[in-house]
């Protein structure tokens, strides 16, 4: 009996099988993805950068408006108990409108022109100095005001308490000592508390002292 010639559908059969045992002796395994290319775009880093706020405007930045364009003036005095009120004036002499803001600096001075040992307070617990900083703008002409407040009885060790004659006195934000005449016997190593300035239309006002006849 002779055998029949193997068809192409046969042949293809058989060729598809012998791969498949060739597969399961050697190992097969499905083609991996191939890894994600590196980008070449550039690398961005952010950087925080810390900014200053620009400092409040004080009088000595404004045009015309320095220490020296203030005349400080003695205003009224009053006492009770060794406690003492003195209220001091700034006019604005300039043709500036200035703003003040904050405490003055205080320099007690004896008849011989020597300091005198002076301690500041800001502030304290006095009800005509303690009163929160406002912004002051001092046209032409006008005045601000500031309290100061001491007390004559001795403490401590204290014995007496020398005497000033002359109050010198630093407006704020400025450099310049202005000075003025005051007769003052301060004790506590010469403490002073003073008030922050204020403005004629200032609730404050009505805190100082009567004015000096």
């Amino acid at each position: 009996m002779r055998a029949r010639p193997i068809g192409p559908g046969v042949r293809s059969v058989a060729l598809a099988a012998a791969l498949a045992v060739l597969c399961l002796v050697a190992g097969c395994s499905s083609p991996k993805a191939s890894p994600p290319q590196a980008s070449n775009a550039p690398t961005t880093t952010s950087t925080t950068t810390s900014t200053t706020l620009p400092t409040p405007t004080t009088s000595t930045t404004v045009p015309g408006c320095t220490g020296a364009n203030y005349a400080l003036s003695l205003l009224g005095t009053e006492g009770a108990a060794g406690t003492f009120e003195v209220t001091f004036g700034f006019k604005n002499t300039s043709s500036a409108t200035c703003p003040l803001m904050g405490y003055p600096g205080i320099q007690l001075v004896a008849a011989n022109g020597s300091n005198l040992p002076t301690t500041t307070d800001r502030g304290g617990s006095e009800s005509f100095t303690d009163f929160a900083p406002t912004t002051v703008n001092l046209g032409p002409g006008a005045t601000a005001y500031f309290n100061m407040a001491y007390s004559d009885v001795t403490t401590g060790t204290e014995s007496s308490c020398p005497p000033a004659t002359t109050v010198k006195v630093i407006p704020p934000n400025t450099s310049t000592q202005l000075q003025v005449a005051a007769q003052l016997v301060v004790c506590n190593n010469g403490t002073v508390t003073v008030s922050p300035v204020f403005g004629k239309d200032s609730p404050e006002t009505q805190t100082t002292a009567p004015p000096n006849t």
